[in-house]
């Protein structure tokens, strides 16, 4: 059965990441995050025009924790208190126990292993922790440097899902530890 309490919110610690809470303090590049068109090239979201969307980004993900709707963490350095990105868990089906896995992080800090680092402790805590049964990721066919990330932690392709919309691709990994 899926734990659903998200209280207190859960730190995560890697060997050079911290995540945690996202705060108000994190506006400014929440902002960064929500404008930068390399980003949000393959993001069907609404873009931030001013802090004030920033804020209630912010305002809102916060409220859907408070819920135990979503798990949304801020990716710092370990050391460092800025945020360079994010990672998420949302679309909880507790029946089943699944969820899926969102992610960003800023451009600068790309190509360096970090959300492979973040993913693979998100990932973990959902399985172990959270006990998700199953998690999924849906992005846009060409986002060639999330794709092979997934595929670097072993998520499968679904392919039934490429024929409902051809621009999106679904992957989807089974916690195997839990169904032994």
């Amino acid at each position: 059965m899926l734990n659903k309490a998200f209280s207190p919110f859960p730190i995560l610690t890697t060997k050079q990441l911290r995540m945690r809470r996202l705060a108000i303090a994190d506006e400014q590049e929440i902002f960064a995050l929500r404008t930068d068109p390399e980003i949000n090239k393959y993001l069907n979201r609404p873009s931030s025009h001013s802090l004030d969307d920033a804020r209630n980004f912010i305002n809102k993900v916060n409220e859907n924790i408070d819920k135990n709707n979503t798990l949304y963490w801020a990716i710092t350095l370990t050391g460092s208190d800025i945020l360079i990105g994010t990672i998420c868990l949302f679309g909880f089906i507790y029946e089943s126990a699944e969820c899926e896995i969102g992610y960003e992080l800023s451009p600068s800090f790309q190509g360096r292993g970090i959300m492979t680092e973040a993913a693979e402790k998100v990932v973990d805590y959902a399985f172990h922790t959270l006990k998700v049964q199953k998690m999924e990721a849906c992005l846009h066919r060409d986002n060639q440097p999330s794709i092979k990330l997934l595929e670097k932690l072993e998520f499968i392709r679904s392919k039934s899902y490429e024929e409902l919309n051809p621009d999106l691709v679904k992957y989807y990994l089974i916690n195997l530890a839990e169904n032994l």
